[in-house]
């Protein structure tokens, strides 16, 4: 009896456990990522039954308007303006490592060619942290995240059946991110599944944004009815597209209800399960079965696309040296180079021989005056040349000195017979013109004495 009842109170304790983890991971999920206000088909029909979820609507976050109604489908026509906002305000409580983004778009004409980001996260120095890329031009779609060593880890999504994803019309485009692989859905049907390494945390200093170019972050003209993340993995791959036309909504498996165990469960993968009730519970003992046969073998599943290109090998070791090949043919010339820089002036070069003797050349301009030079050598006496003119009168002569007739003796008979033949031709002269006769001049030279 005591064994029994030591059973009953480990059920129980065993039963009790899963309820005490939901309530407690509801409480953090409440905190971390707040509910999302959905559409009632999300609520009612995506997952095969009535769910409460969590995580971001991201159109609500950016503010966007909705336009015209087409076809019973509200939408926001983008394109006019960027939409860029502060991390911290779009994801106030930080940002799951495993999570699922859902989107509903349709390309227009002028944008089904761009490269361009559905959604991207960067840090504050402006690197990105982790996004989502749609190559209009090559038709595959990219994800992008930072590794746990600060690596990055880059995958293409490159399948044919994406190309139907860039031909105007309304499409879904799901990708679930967990923490060992990405896959991607498109309206609901698995694509591709890459698996990953760990990715680093997103720090949310930075920046966020949505449908923008990735080479000039000019915003992208499409029409977009829904962009969500939910902080579940699961969510892309159990959507059924239940609003799609003719959709049936076929039964899907949906959440696994019976929750991890508190040791290697994770916090992601039960954001959306709804929390479960203790009555609906069964307390009776259960009794172990015989295992059953082995089940029938499945058919051989489909051909999978051809692998990505491997990444280059290392270097091999150097080969052995070829046989000498024939001469080739002379190539044509080059194109001239820029010029080079001015080099450094040479050395002086050796004398070169004299050339030939120039023509006379013409004359030069007149030099300035030269210095006063010697005095030259006295020259030849030149030939006797005319009279003169007569010249003027002279200056009067000196007053003579009287002397006595005793010292004029001696000085008169001197000068007399030296000057007789003077003075006879003198008196001779002057009794010719009428003048004194020489004896009256030698009585007044005499008399002047």
């Amino acid at each position: 009896m005591s064994h029994l009842s030591r059973w009953v109170t480990f059920l129980w304790i065993v039963n009790a456990i899963p309820l005490s983890i939901s309530m407690a991971v509801n409480e953090r999920i409440d905190h971390s990522c707040p509910p999302l206000r959905l559409e009632d088909r999300w609520h009612l029909h995506s997952l095969g039954g009535y769910h409460e979820f969590t995580g971001f609507d991201l159109a609500e976050k950016f503010l966007l308007r909705k336009g015209t109604v087409t076809e019973e489908r509200p939408l926001f026509r983008l394109g006019s303006k960027p939409l860029i906002k502060p991390t911290e305000l779009v994801f106030p409580n930080g940002f799951s490592s495993e999570y699922s983004l859902v989107s509903t778009f349709r390309l227009r004409k002028t944008t089904k060619k761009d490269r361009w980001y559905l959604w991207q996260i960067s840090d504050k120095s402006g690197g990105s942290q982790v996004s989502l890329v749609l190559d209009g031009a090559k038709r595959v779609v990219e994800f992008s995240a930072k590794g746990l060593l600060k690596n990055s880890l880059h995958f293409v999504f490159k399948s044919r059946d994406l190309h139907t994803l860039f031909d105007r019309q309304w499409h879904k485009l799901g990708v679930s991110v967990k923490s060992s692989s990405v896959s991607v859905y498109m309206d609901c049907k698995l694509i591709e599944q890459k698996l990953t390494d760990e990715k680093d945390i997103i720090d949310t200093s930075g920046r966020t944004l949505i449908t923008t170019r990735v080479e000039d972050g000019r915003p992208v003209d499409i029409e977009l009815q829904e962009i969500l993340i939910f902080c579940d993995p699961k969510v892309a791959e159990l959507d059924r597209c239940c609003e799609a036309t003719g959709s049936t909504c076929e039964s899907k498996e949906g959440h696994d209800t019976t929750a991890a165990p508190l040791v290697t469960g994770y916090l992601p993968r039960m954001l959306s399960k709804p929390a479960q009730k203790y009555e609906d519970r069964c307390q009776c003992l259960a009794e172990k079965g015989e295992p059953g046969l082995p089940g029938l073998a499945g058919i051989p599943g489909q051909k999978g696309e051809k692998g990505e290109k491997g990444d280059a090998g290392e270097d091999g070791l150097p080969g052995n040296p070829g046989v000498k090949g024939d001469a080739g043919t002379a190539g044509s010339p080059g194109t001239d180079g820029t010029p080079g820089n001015k080099g450094e002036p040479g050395l002086d070069g050796a004398k070169g021989i004299d050339g030939e003797k120039g023509l006379k050349g013409d004359p030069g301009p007149q030099g300035p005056p030269g210095l006063k030079g010697d005095k030259g050598l006295p020259g030849i006496a030149g030939e006797k040349g005319e009279p003169g003119m007569p010249g003027q009168p002279g200056p009067p002569g000196k007053e003579g000195k009287r002397v006595s007739k005793r010292e004029q003796a001696p000085a008169c008979v001197g000068w007399a017979g030296g000057q007789r033949g003077k003075a006879t031709a003198e008196g001779a002269g002057r009794r010719v013109l009428g003048g004194p006769s020489l004896r009256q001049a030698g009585r007044g030279w005499n008399a002047n004495a």
